[in-house]
Order: C-alpha cells, then structure tokens, then sequence
C-alpha cells in the first residue's frame, strides 16, 4: 500500500467511527426524551420504575382536588378501574381541570407521588386521548370492571 492509500483508508476510518458516533448519540438523546403514558394500576404495578419522566393518564377522582391557600400547589388523585395515584402540581391549571375529567400529567415519580411538571385536560365529552384509551385498554384486557371503581373513576353517577 502506497501513501495516498494509507491516507485514504484513514480519512474514511475517521469519518465512519464519527458518523457511527453520532448516530450513537443521536438516538440516545432521542431515548432521553421520550414520555411513555402509564395509568395509575400499570405504575402501582412497577411499570414506572425504569423511568425518569413518563405521563400519567387517568380521571380526576371526585372530592380530591386541593388547591394550597397560599401558593399554587394543587393535590389531587388520578384513577383507573384499578388503581389511584396521588399527584402533586404547582402551576396553573387548565380550565377545563375539574373532578371527574380525564387528564394527562407529565412528570416524575417522588416517593408514593407523582410530582407533576404538567396537566393536561380534555377538551369535551367525549374525547379520551388514543394513547390513554389503549393504555387503560392493555391495563385492563381480560379484568372485569367493577361498578364501584367505574364510578370512581368517573363512569357514571351513583344511584340516588
């Protein structure tokens, strides 16, 4: 191999280990950033533990919401059939937040608590977000509901 070779050979061994390189770093920031959608039974189950940021969807139970008096800390519950999660929140909420409405908190888990950065509410009646349906789907694919978790996480007025 003459001189020209060698050069060559090392010009295109630098810039394949550089260009390997990058991908490499490419795709694990792309896995820093990603938000996977858990309900609260998946988390209470461990599904969680592998993450350092994830959302939280469910229903805002009835009665849980409590808004701090001097500072705008607000404490509430988010249910499934299965499982409920307590979720801490200091921020503004959206309008729309309010007891018995599906919501999708982003935020990392604190002890026995989800600290949330932020809410999401939905917007109508009849929305659920696909990603939240098909996770409370899988979460609960082959369980029968009970009609007391139903109503709890918002399926229905009780009765009078």
């Amino acid at each position: 191999m003459n001189r020209t070779h060698k050069r060559r050979l090392t010009i295109v061994g630098v810039v394949t280990v550089a260009v390997a390189l990058a991908v490499a770093l490419g795709v694990y920031a792309l896995q820093q950033n990603m938000n996977y959608l858990l309900t609260p039974s998946q988390v209470q189950s461990g599904q969680a533990s592998g993450y350092r940021t994830f959302r939280l969807g469910g229903m805002v139970k009835r009665g849980s919401i409590h808004r701090s008096d001097d500072s705008l800390k607000t404490t509430f519950i988010v249910v499934d059939a299965d499982g409920a999660m307590p979720v801490e929140y200091t921020g503004i909420l959206p309008d729309l937040f309010r007891d018995d409405q599906s919501v999708i908190a982003t935020g990392h888990m604190d002890n026995a608590h989800f600290v949330a950065t932020e809410v999401l509410a939905k917007h109508d009646e009849t929305y659920m977000p696909k990603e939240l349906k098909d996770a409370m789907a899988k979460a609960h694919a082959g369980k029968e509901i009970k009609a007391e978790a139903g109503t709890a996480a918002g399926g229905g007025n009780p009765d009078p």
